[in-house]
């Protein structure tokens, strides 16, 4: 169970995807994001309909698995997913997951950046960046997001769940109350939310959803479609042209 904020922190630091977070990540995700097991679905549901027979779906930034367990129960066997993370950590309790439940499809987990702005793709038919994208330095999301829709298979899609800025000053602030309101009636205490808020303020750097909806027609995509939204979190997904 998550407790990594349970206890007064002397020093401040940057939250870490570490062995520590990696340990208890399933817990933590589950419980400090609304509907996060049902836009695990939707996600899966979207893939399987939008994934081509020749392409290969790249799961950027998945953590300890969540996605591509859950797409595995939707799409085709043959179709191979790729896992990728900057987590040594997150990747090892990804792959004990995968092994753990006997998953038989070609799958690969690889360490890799996206801070810098590329990552090496081939056939993709599906990109996912789940609560990924707003841990990118905002300098290399446009570089990142344009080198996904480059890659990308004719028709192929990106399919992101951010958390969000309300698009009004006053209705951000409630949405962020409510935010904190859903920890609370998950178990986490007011230390925890607020030590836990202070670690992640330079490192999880969310957009307005409109400001997320122009880059990615900034880059490519033509058509951008809001699939969920609940207060300040929405999942939207883009398509390239065929």
């Amino acid at each position: 169970m998550d407790k990594i904020f349970d206890e007064p922190i002397k020093q401040a630091s940057d939250f870490a995807f570490n062995n520590k977070v990696a340990g208890v990540f399933d817990d933590m995700v589950t419980r400090s994001v609304p509907y996060y097991i049902e836009m695990q679905r939707m996600m899966s549901e979207l893939v399987a309909d939008q994934c081509s027979e020749n392409g290969v779906i790249y799961d950027l930034g998945c953590s300890t698995g969540a996605t591509m367990i859950m797409m595995d129960q939707t799409v085709p066997q043959h179709i191979k997913f790729v896992g990728i993370d900057d987590s040594a950590p997150m990747l090892e309790k990804c792959k004990t997951k995968l092994e753990e439940r006997g998953m038989t499809r070609p799958y690969s987990l690889e360490v890799a950046d996206l801070n810098s702005g590329h990552v090496a793709m081939k056939d993709a038919s599906v990109v996912i960046l789940c609560l990924t994208l707003q841990f990118v330095r905002p300098i290399a999301r446009e570089k990142l997001l344009r080198s996904i829709h480059e890659q990308l298979q004719p028709g192929g899609v990106l399919i992101v769940i951010e958390k969000i800025l309300a698009e009004e000053t006053d209705f951000n602030r409630d949405f962020i109350k409510y935010y904190y309101d859903f920890k609370r009636r998950n178990d986490y205490s007011e230390m925890e939310i607020s030590q836990k808020r202070e670690a992640l303020e330079n490192i999880l750097i969310p957009y307005k959803l409109s400001e997320n909806i122009t880059l990615l027609k900034e880059v490519g995509f033509r058509t951008v479609e809001v699939f969920f939204k609940w207060y300040n979190f929405s999942g939207f997904i883009a398509k390239k042209l065929s």
